[in-house]
């Protein structure tokens, strides 16, 4: 019995240190993001004072915002932040609301393998053909597009970590470690 309980332990340690970083990962994006606004604003400015006009303000913030999406959807999983129905989930024992959950990151890491597959498809043409953006900035599209896949394969990852922990636990029979790491919170903060 000792076992399986070490191996939960093991699980709830790498859940741990996934959410830690997916945690450091949204910090960095706020920054970066943080750093874009500041880039509109003078870019704003800048129709007024011509010092603070840089230009492509905007070409540059639409990447930023898909780059940052990407990678933001990793930080939504950890914190078990995404929209999920719980119709059935709410009424079922333990065990069959850990079945649930498993069977929703097992979708979730189907639908992040498959967008990351089309997402490097998208990345290679570019490099391939040395596509580069049809605005006066012309820029490389491989750029935008690395951090782009990078987010998707960053999600993929999380979410393989997330359900092998997630199995691992049930495995275990631990099943409110289950619904802790990645269950539907209630509206009042509780797990349910």
């Amino acid at each position: 019995m000792s076992e399986p309980r070490s191996l939960a332990g093991s699980a709830m340690q790498l859940a741990a240190l996934v959410k830690t970083l997916n945690r450091w990962v949204a910090l960095i994006c706020g920054v970066v993001l943080m750093i874009t606004v500041a880039l509109i604003l003078s870019e704003v400015l800048g129709r007024r004072i011509s010092f603070f006009r840089i230009g492509g303000a905007d070409e540059i913030a639409g990447y930023v915002m898909a780059g940052i999406a990407t990678w933001g959807f990793s930080y939504a999983l950890v914190e078990r932040a995404h929209v999920r129905i719980d119709l059935v989930h709410a009424k079922l024992p333990a065990p069959g609301r850990a079945l649930f959950d498993v069977i929703a990151l097992a979708s979730v890491l189907c639908v992040a393998l498959l967008v990351s597959y089309y997402a490097y498809d998208v990345l290679a043409k570019s490099v391939a053909r040395g596509s580069r953006s049809n605005t006066p900035m012309s820029i490389q599209l491989w750029i935008p597009q690395v951090i782009w896949f990078g987010g998707w394969a960053w999600m993929a990852l999380t979410s393989a970590v997330m359900l092998g922990c997630s199995v691992t636990l049930a495995l275990a029979r631990q099943w409110n470690l289950v619904t802790d790491l990645t269950g539907i919170p209630s509206e009042t903060g509780e797990t349910a």
